[in-house]
């Protein structure tokens, strides 16, 4: 990650807000004991602002404060901006959703999703550099599920010997084979190419990865993190917009029952365009206040 950082040089780095789970579940309390708001209150206010015109956040609450306290323009794009919205939105969790709506102000927000809802909301930002010529194996099976707990992973998976499991998971140090699973520790070029070769996603509820998978017309089967509203809305929206199987819960029969439907199923890609692009022509023309026309070019832009 600090590699790819590389690009913003001159950079300063802070702490950020790191979500403590366990076995698929967010854990609050936890959670809460774990923040230092003294230091999060003196990043802010030792940040020297001075020659800056504009904040742009990616849903980051220090520099939202510091262009807040600053009185400094600053523009929010991420997917959990558009949760300011009436969008697909899991109920049962104020809390969440308060935090959510107040984490990162910005004075002008620019939400992605997977659908527009028809509210001023952008298509998700996919990278533009995929092989997609690149041959499918359709019975390759990637699994991103971070917040899993990497044995249970194992169990539910070991004993379906139908398809090859590429498992991605943090506590995975070096790469393991055992019988028909690949546990793999985390690398961005060899993620990317198994997304590419594989038939279909197992995978959490958050925004990229489905994102990614979707462009590159990916079947899936997502499972939220308990207890984090983003993701159970995300699981929402995949299964009222028809884009992935969902389940709170993952077990071998389930995992069977997925993998037999997508044998003849047809996905076409999405292909999002270069939001990017069209961000970073909106944000030099200086017209923030208008994002219509953002809006429709993104969206009439899709394949």
């Amino acid at each position: 990650m600090i590699q790819e950082m590389q690009v913003f040089h001159p950079y300063t780095l802070r702490r950020g807000l790191t979500f403590i789970t366990r076995k698929g579940r967010l854990e609050y309390l936890k959670t809460a004991a774990q923040l230092n708001f003294a230091e999060f209150h003196r990043d802010i206010r030792s940040f020297d602002a001075s020659g800056l015109d504009l904040v742009i956040t990616d849903f980051e609450p220090i520099s939202a404060r510091i262009a807040k306290r600053h009185g400094i323009p600053s523009i929010g794009i991420g997917h959990q901006y558009a949760f300011m919205y009436d969008i697909p939105i899991a109920k049962g969790n104020p809390l969440g959703l308060f935090i959510l709506r107040n984490l990162a102000p910005a004075d002008y927000m620019l939400g992605l999703h997977w659908h527009h809802f028809d509210r001023p909301i952008l298509p998700p930002i996919v990278p533009d550099h995929f092989e997609k010529d690149r041959p499918v194996k359709e019975n390759k099976i990637l699994v991103y599920l971070p917040f899993e707990d990497k044995d249970e992973i194992r169990r539910l998976l070991l004993g379906i010997k139908t398809h090859s499991f590429h498992i991605y998971h943090g506590s995975c140090k070096q790469q393991v084979e055992e019988v028909n699973l690949q546990f793999r520790p985390f690398s961005r070029e060899g993620f990317l190419r198994d997304l590419l070769e594989c038939g279909g996603v197992i995978c959490n509820a958050g925004f990229e990865l489905p994102s990614e998978a979707l462009h590159l017309g990916k079947r899936m089967l997502a499972k939220p993190l308990s207890g984090q509203i983003e993701q159970e809305s995300n699981a929402l929206a995949l299964g009222q917009l028809g884009l992935a199987a969902v389940s709170n819960r993952l077990s071998v029969n389930l995992v069977r029952d997925w993998l037999h439907g997508i044998r003849d199923s047809q996905v076409k890609p999405v292909n999002y365009p270069n939001v990017a692009e069209y961000l970073a022509e909106w944000i030099g023309g200086g017209h923030w206040d208008d994002v219509s026309d953002l809006v429709r070019k993104t969206w009439s832009a899709i394949e």
